[in-house]
C-alpha cells in the first residue's frame, strides 16, 4: 500500500469516525439542547404570568380595605334593613341645617299614585328599582319659609348623587321624591326661627327610600379583615349612632 494510499485511508477513517460521533454523540446534545431551551422559554412565560397574577393580587390586596369601606359607604344610602331611626335622625339633621321643623314622618305602605322620580335622584332609583331593592314608600311633613323649604328639598333630593364619571356620592339615604306640595302653615305649626307664622308653609313630600332584598347582605360575607390581615377603617353603617361626616364617595361600574 502505497503512501498515498495510506493517506486517503486515514481520512476516510477520520471522517467516519467524526460521522459516528456527530451521529451518536452531538446531534442527540443539540436536540435536546433545543427541548431544554424551549422549556426555559415556556417557563419564562410562566414565570412572567404568576408575576403578573401576583402583582394583581397585591393591588387588589392594597385595595380591599377601601372598597370595603366604599361598601359600606353605599350601605348609607341602601341599608340591609329599614334603619327608620336612622332615616328620622338624617331628617331631622338636615332640617335643622336650613332651620325648618321636622313635623311628621309617616310610612305610606304603598307606592301607588305616586308619580316617576325626578332630580338627580332619578337614575339612581331606576337603578334601585332594577335590582330589586325594596321600596319604603314616605310622607314627610315640614313647616318653614318657601325658601328654607326649597333649600331642605334639595338637600334631600341630594342624599345620594351620582355624577358622571360614575361616583356615587353618598350622604344619606337614598330617597325619590314622587310629589312635593306647599301650602299655608296651620295656626297651630311651630314657626320658624326669625319668621313670623304668616311667612310659614307646610311641606309635604311623598318618597321613597329603598332597602336591600331579604336574602341579600350588605357586604355578601366580606368582613372588615382582608384575607392578609389588613383591617380597614371602622365605618358604621347607620347615621344614628354618630355626628354627620363628609360625603363618601364611591365608584361603581354601571
Amino acid at each position: 500500500m502505497s503512501a498515498r494510499d495510506r493517506t486517503v485511508l486515514i481520512v476516510v477513517v477520520v471522517l467516519v469516525a467524526l460521522g459516528g460521533s456527530w451521529m451518536l454523540v452531538v446531534s442527540p446534545k443539540r436536540q435536546e439542547a433545543s427541548k431544554l431551551s424551549a422549556q426555559v422559554t415556556e417557563a419564562k412565560t410562566l414565570l412572567a404570568t404568576a408575576e403578573g397574577e401576583l402583582a394583581h393580587a397585591h393591588a387588589a390586596q392594597s385595595q380591599y380595605a377601601k372598597a370595603y369601606t366604599s361598601i359600606v359607604s353605599l350601605g348609607k344610602a341602601v341599608p340591609a334593613s329599614e334603619e327608620l331611626p336612622s332615616l328620622i335622625y338624617e331628617l331631622t339633621q338636615a332640617s335643622n341645617q336650613k332651620k325648618v321643623d321636622f313635623s311628621s314622618i309617616v310610612a305610606s305602605g304603598s307606592g301607588a299614585g305616586s308619580g316617576p322620580a325626578s332630580g338627580p335622584a332619578a337614575a339612581a332609583a331606576a337603578a334601585a328599582a332594577a335590582a330589586g331593592f325594596s321600596q319604603m314608600p314616605f310622607t314627610f311633613v315640614f313647616n318653614g319659609t318657601f325658601f328654607d323649604l326649597e333649600h331642605l328639598f334639595q338637600q334631600l333630593n341630594r342624599f345620594t348623587v351620582r355624577g358622571a364619571s360614575g361616583a356615587l356620592q353618598v350622604s344619606g339615604r337614598l330617597l325619590t321624591m314622587q310629589s312635593v306640595k306647599l301650602t299655608p302653615a296651620l295656626a297651630s305649626s311651630q314657626p320658624a326661627t326669625g319668621s313670623s307664622r304668616s311667612q310659614l308653609l307646610t311641606g309635604t313630600i311623598t318618597a321613597s327610600a329603598y332597602v336591600l332584598p331579604a336574602a341579600q347582605g350588605l357586604t355578601a360575607g366580606a368582613t372588615p379583615t382582608s384575607p392578609t390581615g389588613a383591617s380597614t377603617p371602622a365605618t358604621s353603617t347607620t347615621g344614628a349612632s354618630s355626628s354627620p361626616t363628609a360625603p363618601a364617595i364611591a365608584r361603581v361600574t354601571p
